[in-house]
């Protein structure tokens, strides 16, 4: 991971909201959701939330004995979710997820949509969200599976080849899609101190969007594959977006397209 590959500034929390959010992150939001909702959990700490997508699907499960208590290490993605809102009042607070702010034995569940990726020490990350679970308190997150598998994340970043073809971005082959292997993920947890085994689904959903237009601007504009481009040449931001819509019409069609997107989600108990 580059020093980039976590950087969520400027006007990328706001195309995040409004053109990933529901390109990708809301079906496995209501996974996520949905999963949490089995568990009975009174207290519940949700770590790289973002713009708050799965903090909202949490909210509205919500009963008068939870708490939600949503974190992130970038000011700007929480500021955003903050003003976006939730059905019912949850705590904001910026947290770097390798070293929580938090007591001991804490809460009931931890939660995490995508960000396990942009970990720098993910047995690190792992160990703390153990540390501040009670006993047999459970973490539940997901990472998105190889990028062969998400069809326009992988045809944007092939597609990008063209435009810078002695230095290719690969953020989204790199990062977000760059921690897979079933077996890291457990040896991980195994080296943050999990000693249950964890279990594993694999999760297909589709991404749909009214035109091939809105996935380039989602990922090339609204995650930080926009920084590797600026860093290339910021004159090139357009171009390169407009190359990415191009490859995408291509493949899925100039009017309403529709991809495979698939993740796989761990749940394992203090």
């Amino acid at each position: 991971m580059t020093d980039t590959d976590s950087v969520f500034a400027g006007s990328v929390p706001e195309l995040y909201e409004t053109h990933l959010v529901p390109l990708i992150f809301e079906p496995y939001a209501a996974d996520l959701k949905n999963r949490v909702a089995s568990l009975n959990a009174s207290r519940i700490l949700e770590i790289a939330a973002g713009t708050g997508v799965v903090t909202r699907a949490l909210a509205k499960l919500a009963t008068d004995g939870m708490s939600i208590i949503a974190t992130d290490l970038n000011e700007a993605m929480l500021d955003r979710a903050a003003a976006v809102g939730t059905a019912r009042p949850v705590k904001w607070q910026r947290a770097d997820a390798m070293a929580l702010p938090f007591a001991d034995g804490d809460f009931d569940a931890v939660v995490c949509q995508f960000g396990v990726m942009f970990f720098p020490d993910k047995a690190k990350a792992f160990s703390e969200a153990r540390r501040v679970l009670k006993p047999g308190g459970v973490f539940i997150f997901n990472v998105w599976d190889r990028i062969s598998e998400n069809e326009f994340a992988d045809t944007i970043t092939t597609a990008l080849e063209t435009v810078f073809p002695e230095d290719p971005p690969r953020f989204l082959a790199r990062t977000p899609h760059g921690y897979h292997d079933r077996s890291v993920m457990e040896r991980d947890l195994v080296d943050g101190g999990f000693v249950k085994t964890p279990r594993i689904a694999t999760v297909a959903a589709r991404s749909r969007a009214v035109s091939a237009r809105v996935p380039a601007i989602a990922y090339c504009q609204g995650t930080p594959l926009r920084n590797e481009i600026e860093a290339r040449d910021a004159s090139r931001l357009a171009e390169a977006t407009d190359v990415a819509a191009a490859a995408v019409a291509r493949r899925f069609g100039t009017h309403s397209v529709d991809g495979k997107i698939q993740a796989h989600v761990a749940i394992v108990e203090r």
